[in-house]
């Protein structure tokens, strides 16, 4: 059990990183930094549309699936890391 949990902390430290790239890729931006707490208050041109584009870049990049209900309900970045984490452990 304690082997499991260290490795899901290694793949939402892994999750995490490939995100940032994502995240610097839609919005154009080599230097943004995200963190667990960052919304899309925190960062110029996040709408709907990048919203869109996120979720699919992210579907693509880990091979997985995402209801757009419940990832649209996230509240920050820890909170679509868990998402993604969900996923990818589900789908293996």
């Amino acid at each position: 059990m304690e082997g499991q949990e260290v490795d899901k902390s290694g793949l939402k430290a892994d999750v995490m990183e490939r995100l940032q790239g994502i995240f610097r890729d839609i919005f154009d931006d080599d230097k943004l930094c995200l963190s667990p707490g960052t919304t899309a208050s925190d960062i110029a041109g996040w709408d709907s549309l990048n919203q869109v584009k996120i979720i699919l870049a992210c579907e693509r990049a880990f091979s997985i699936r995402l209801r757009p209900r419940e990832i649209n309900g996230v509240e920050n970045v820890d909170e679509m890391v868990d998402h993604l984490v969900k996923a990818i452990t589900k789908e293996r």
